[in-house]
This record gives structure tokens, sequence and C-alpha cells, in this order.
């Protein structure tokens, strides 16, 4: 078993405390994303778990064993890094193969795990190029297969895909997700700045905000039931609409969270109303960007094609019941 439990993990640094409090359970086979916004702790907490950072209170847990005083090398941990960080003089085959020569095994046990993960990622053919002459998806296919060969009990993945190009990181979301199928005695934790990849990938997403464990649920349960306005505006691509104001008095509540898709054009007079700044067709759906004054629009997702055009009224209203409030403490209300 490789599961993984945080109990009471703090970290600081000096008297800065940049993680509190966190408690947290990861399963072997599961895929566990840490987001949040740029210095939430989510890279800290990664590093902590990997061995790189000391602790400074609580208990960390792999495989049943308490290893706040292992070092990384005996955690039974493998990284994956942004950076790629091979090594360009050599080969593929001696990049995948280095931890375990280091280790001395024999050349055939070293010739079978090295193909196996080769295999597994689609790297045969080019075991005998060097880096340069690899592009930038199948440099980080070896950097993953770097760390399948040592067998661990958890990956940790650091932002692996942020320098590479929007299709190849489509592909690389595919072959990591598959790979965390075919690897089910593994737990996986992955941290990005990126939802998409969170959302896709995921069986669990952690959202972290200053140090603090925001919420731990699966995509759909934090996208469709935020605990939290912290949670509800940063989970979802464009992200929820919020009205303040007189605009929420009417359901009162502090503030009213509408995801685009929710709204509905509405012309015989809805709860809202504003002017069309600007429409975007990308034709299998269109979004409307609408000023109601706000420091942001308002956004409306709709199916096909728009023929809204910038200083048009519009009214919309929210679709049934598909809203969500929360109080002056941005905490849910019912509804």
């Amino acid at each position: 078993m490789a599961d993984v439990k945080i109990s009471s993990l703090y970290k600081r640094y000096g008297a800065v405390e940049v993680l509190k409090n966190i408690n947290l359970e990861i399963r072997s086979g599961e895929f566990v994303a840490f987001v949040g916004p740029s210095g939430c702790g989510k890279s800290t907490l990664l590093r902590c778990i990997s061995g790189l950072e000391p602790i400074s209170d609580g208990t960390l847990e792999i495989g049943g064993r308490v290893v706040n005083d292992i070092g990384p090398s005996q955690r039974g941990i493998a990284m994956v890094f942004q950076s790629y960080a091979l090594y360009p003089h050599k080969t593929v085959y001696d990049n995948m193969a280095y931890s375990l020569q280091l280790q001395k095994l024999p050349k055939d046990q070293i010739d079978r795990m090295v193909m196996a993960a080769a295999e597994k990622l689609q790297l045969v053919p080019y075991l005998k190029r060097l880096p340069k002459a690899l592009s930038g998806g199948q440099r980080q296919r070896v950097a993953i297969g770097r760390a399948i060969v040592r067998n661990p009990k958890v990956f940790l993945f650091d932002e692996p895909l942020s320098n590479l190009d929007a299709s190849l990181r489509v592909q690389m979301r595919i072959e990591i997700a598959q790979l965390n199928k075919n690897l089910s005695d593994t737990a996986m934790i992955y941290v990005t700045h990126d939802q998409v990849e969170a959302m896709t990938m995921a069986d669990k997403i952690v959202v972290l905000r200053d140090g603090v464990v925001q919420q731990v649920g699966s995509p759909l349960e934090l996208y469709e039931n935020p605990q939290n306005l912290f949670v509800a505006k940063f989970i979802g691509s464009p992200e929820m609409n919020f009205m303040t104001g007189e605009d929420a008095r009417g359901y009162r509540a502090e503030t009213v969270g509408v995801r685009p898709e929710h709204l509905t054009i509405d012309s015989s007079g809805g709860a809202w109303s504003g002017t069309v700044m600007h429409s975007e067709n990308l034709g299998s759906d269109s979004y409307i960007y609408i000023d109601m004054g706000g420091t942001k629009p308002i956004i409306i997702r709709q199916e096909g094609k728009s023929d809204y055009r910038a200083g048009e009224r519009l009214s919309f209203s929210p679709k049934g019941d598909r809203y969500h409030l929360f109080d002056a403490g941005g905490r849910p209300l019912t509804h």
C-alpha cells in the first residue's frame, strides 16, 4: 500500500507560517491535485512530502510508516519537475537507467525495467537519442520514465506540463491519466496552477489558500458545491459570475454566484440586466460579456452562435436553482 497520511502538519520559515494544520489522506491509486494561487503553499507541501523540506510540526506517513526524519531517497517517492532535469550528454536509455545503475543492479535487470517503462510511455524508438533530439513532450515522458523505473510508492509532479504548448499539454494530460490507471498501487500527487489540468486529471482536488486547506473533494464536488466564496471564485474557467449589493439583496445574500452556463437570457425581463460589451463565437458555443457597472463583466455562455452586438441591452436570470448564495463571511447559504 502507498497511502499518504498527513496529520496536523505545519511548515514555518522563522516566524512565518507557510502551511497551517494540514490534514489529508491520499489513498494508493488516487490521483490528487493541489491547486491554489501563487504563494498558497502547494509546492511547499509537495516538497515536505518529498523530504526536500523538513516539517516544522505534525506527522507524515507513507505506506503506514512515519517518514518525518527519513531522507528523500528512503521514502519511496519519485518527483517529476517542471524543468525536465535530464542529463544532456546521456541517451534516453541512460537517463532512465541512471538511478538503477547507481544501485548496481544487474544489467539484464536494468534492461528489463527500462524497456518496461519505455513501452508504457512509447519511448522505445527514442532510447538511443540524446535529449536535444527530442520534442518537449518526449523529454517530459523521459523524465516520467526515469521516475517509473524506480517503482516508487508515490509520484510527485510539480507543474510538469507548464513548459509545453497547448496541444502537447492536452496529449500529456491523457498520457499521465492513463499512467495513473496502469500504476494502480501508486499514489500520484500533482501540483498545478492550471485548474483545467486538475479538473480533467484528478480523482480529488485539494484547494489551498495562504497555507490553509479550503476544500477537498472530487472535481465535480468542488465545481457544483463550493464550501466558500474563495473556492467558488477559484474553480471554473471562465470563473463564476458574482452579483453583490442591490443585485444580491433580492436573494437575501451578500453575494450571488452563477456559472456562465447557468445564466439564460430572458427577453421578458430577468433578475438582472446590463449592456453587451463583446461576444465570442467559438463554433459549438459562444460567450457574451455583459457590463453591469462592476470591475469584471458578467459572462453568459450559450450553445451555438451569438447574434448579440456591443451596446445591446440584455436581461438575464439563473436557470432554475443553479446559483450559489454566500454571506458576508463568504460562507454558503441554503436556498
